[in-house]
């Protein structure tokens, strides 16, 4: 980050384009919110450096050039001593510069108000005003927009400003007034400098959150395709493995036999699918998914009927309408004795009904760890799309009814 150090190692690099190039790469690595938290921190600390050079080389009087650069020395440090506009990085030991700081303006300020009451000279009365005024002027920009109450200070400060410096009431007012203005609009300033910083740091936040945002949404999306992916094939599994371990009991080895290699073909191809997914090249295909389900369900002793032709579907919705049908026979397979299953899909939605619903499904479908599982990632996965998922339950029928976002 660029407050906690963010200069170079210079003493360490080559000498020559060795390190012209080492600064241009390490410049390049900044993001764009550091550099410019370090365009602005540069800029206002060269900023009260570059006036405070220009007024002590302009300043009529030898004396006060000592004082004019003193108080340039001790406004930039009040600046580094702030979190915001560090640029030598943080730690405790910055502790000191604040008050250090504050103390070297204020007598500074003390010392040029007293000079401007005892001298007599008009040149040394008119530097000892011009150097209080510009001290007042520093403090209002490295100092007191990093206080509470800052407006009331700059007031006050004005009106001590004019007191201290100014001859008669009128000329009180006229430099309390000058002085006013310039550090009003010196204070907006820098708390305009503070907030464009803060909201740089804020939409810096913000882009992490929703980098880590989508990351989660990600995960999420990734554990429900491994839940479809892998409770359907487990299904099957043991589907055909109940299958296979009663035809052994009748007695028929040969059908036992052939289950057994559906087993192994089914393992297979989920650990082919579930590679795939990992990978995030898997496909899925409507047509596939029905006729899947079609031999599946017969396997358990259901017949599926469907009503209607898979191309109906409209083109944007055929990869959900396969999530569905893949997700319906999982549910037909674990939480019902069906014997009958009708799926009817158009251009309008898809339905999808199974009789014999157990007892214990009617009561998990109601809980709230159903609503975590399969169907919850469906009514996702339909939302993403603009579809709608809607389903009823009843001793004798479950029902799943989608639409179309068009419907």
């Amino acid at each position: 980050m660029v407050g906690s150090g963010f200069r170079p190692h210079l003493d360490e690099l080559p000498v020559g384009r060795s390190r012209v190039t080492a600064v241009t790469s390490w410049w390049r690595g900044l993001s764009a919110p550091e550099r410019f938290r370090l365009y602005t921190r540069v800029t206002l600390q060269a900023a009260i450096l570059g006036v405070a050079i220009i007024l002590a080389v302009t300043t009529a009087r030898s004396w006060a050039v000592p004082g004019v650069l003193a108080a340039g020395a001790a406004a930039l440090l009040a600046v580094e001593a702030q979190p915001g506009f560090a640029t030598l990085g943080r730690d405790r030991r910055r502790r000191w510069m604040l008050p250090t700081a504050t103390t070297l303006l204020v007598a500074i300020w003390v010392g040029c108000a007293v000079a401007a009451r005892v001298m007599s000279a008009t040149a040394d009365v008119d530097a000892a005003r011009s150097a209080g005024i510009y001290v007042a002027m520093l403090a209002a920009l490295s100092i007191v927009p990093f206080v509470r109450y800052c407006w009331w200070i700059t007031l006050g400060l004005s009106v001590a400003t004019g007191v201290a410096f100014a001859a008669g009431p009128r000329g009180m007012l006229q430099v309390a007034g000058i002085t006013f203005v310039v550090a009003a609009f010196l204070v907006g300033t820098t708390l305009l400098t503070r907030w464009a910083l803060t909201v740089v740091d804020d939409l810096e936040r913000a882009r992490v959150v929703e980098a880590k945002l989508q990351v989660a949404e990600e995960r999420l999306r990734f554990s429900r395709d491994l839940h479809d992916v892998v409770g359907r094939g487990f299904s099957a599994i043991a589907v055909k493995s109940e299958l296979a371990s009663t035809l052994l009991r009748a007695g028929a080895a040969d059908r036992a036999g052939t289950e057994v290699d559906e087993i192994k073909t089914l393992a297979v191809e989920s650990m082919e699918q579930m590679r795939a997914l990992v990978r995030g090249y898997r496909d899925i295909n409507l047509d596939g998914e029905v006729a899947g389900a079609r031999s599946l369900l017969s396997a358990a002793g259901c017949e599926l009927t469907v009503e209607g032709d898979p191309s109906a579907v409209p083109a944007e919705f055929h990869e959900v309408a396969a999530w569905v049908v893949r997700e319906a026979t999982t549910n037909i397979v674990k939480h019902s004795s069906a014997s009958s299953a009708t799926f009817a899909m158009g251009s309008s939605g898809m339905t999808l009904r199974n009789n014999r619903v157990s007892s214990d499904a009617l009561d998990s479908r109601d809980s709230a760890a159903d609503e975590r599982s399969g169907l919850r990632g469906l009514a996702e996965r339909l939302a993403e799309v603009g579809a709608r998922l809607e389903r009823s339950c009843t001793a004798d029928e479950f029902a799943l009814e989608v639409k179309w976002e068009d419907a």
